[in-house]
């Protein structure tokens, strides 16, 4: 290769390593001599000099089953495949639903089968994340993981505003007697979704009524079985705000087989602007989260983590989408 480029092993050698220290002309000769020659890096030696496996995890900390069935999980999965193709990295799917896969995962992740890890759907109590943080693994998670503050990077979505602009959305409309089905409330988006929705009724003058919030799993079964709940707690209810497009899909089975018409008698709003939230009948007003920057910001922190830099947070706003079913 250096013999065909014109340069020393060295200079090579820089340039497959990211060209620091390396000339234009110098960088052109031996990107000229790859490609004439197909060159490929042979990554586990590669490994063996710099001690990374030049991959990174993608840990889903869901039973196998959500992964399959909630389309957020694959977005952010394509989207954070397509920011790490563009550094040549491999990205690792890893799904640990149960106590003993976390822990079998735990240990592959430490022996440094991987150089950093992107963590999905953290709840509340997981020792995941404390575990990889103190052996010292780049660790980023999408959404704050709860009780770790500032130890580990995350990026989010404005949970929290989101939520506030959906209930605002749904008062403006003449909706006042507003359920809500939230996510797991062990888990960030949980908690910060359900609180939004709290303080936009409170800012309306409207009393938090504990017959209208009723909680779910993300699951679409959950969020038939939460409206179940609401309507037969409170079924004078106008409108239900749904903490993800998935669950309001089944909000809406419930309502239909009521005879409840959507809009009319009940206005559904969702949160994601998944592809479920186009899927649904009538199509779901929802949250728009910007998957494409959640995923390229959590890629762009975790490899700054593992080039010495320290955690960061990153929090994007959302965005609310108008359709029929408001």
């Amino acid at each position: 290769m250096a013999r065909e480029a014109g340069v020393s092993r060295g200079t090579v050698s820089r340039v497959l390593n990211g060209g620091h220290y390396v000339s234009p002309t110098a960088q052109e000769a031996v990107n000229a001599a790859i490609r004439k020659t197909g060159y490929v890096v042979n990554r586990h030696a590669r490994s063996l000099i710099t001690g990374r496996s030049d991959s990174i995890g993608f840990l889903l900390t869901e039973p196998q089953e959500k992964f399959f069935e909630d389309p957020n999980f694959n977005v952010l999965l394509r989207g954070c495949t397509q920011a790490l193709a563009a550094h040549d990295i491999p990205l690792l799917l890893m799904l640990a639903g149960t106590k003993d896969e976390r822990r079998r995962i735990t240990r592959y992740i430490t022996a440094g089968h991987v150089d950093g890890v992107l963590l999905v759907s953290s709840h509340s109590g997981d020792p995941v994340a404390e575990e990889l943080r103190e052996a010292g693994v780049p660790l980023v998670a999408c959404g704050k993981p709860i009780g770790l503050g500032s130890k580990v990077s995350y990026v989010a979505a404005d949970d929290r505003d989101g939520a506030r602009d959906m209930v605002r959305h749904l008062l403006s409309v003449g909706r006042r007697r507003i359920g809500v089905v939230t996510g797991p409330l062990d888990t960030p988006g949980g908690v910060e979704r359900l609180a939004g929705y709290k303080e936009v009724l409170a800012e309306a003058g409207i009393e938090i009524d504990d017959r209208l919030i009723v909680s779910g799993d993300y699951s679409r079964a959950s969020g038939e079985a939460g409206a179940e709940r609401l309507l037969a707690q409170a079924p004078d209810l106008d409108a239900v705000f749904v903490a993800s497009d998935l669950m309001a899909q089944g909000v809406l089975t419930a309502l239909g087989r009521t005879g409840r018409r959507v809009p009319q008698d009940v206005a559904v709003g969702g949160f994601d602007d998944s592809p479920a939230a186009l899927a649904a009948r009538p199509e779901l007003t929802t949250i728009r989260q910007p998957w494409d920057r959640i995923s390229a910001e959590m890629v762009r922190v975790l490899l700054a983590q593992i080039g010495g830099e320290d955690p960061a947070a990153v929090i994007l706003p959302t965005e609310l989408v108008r359709r029929e079913s408001t």
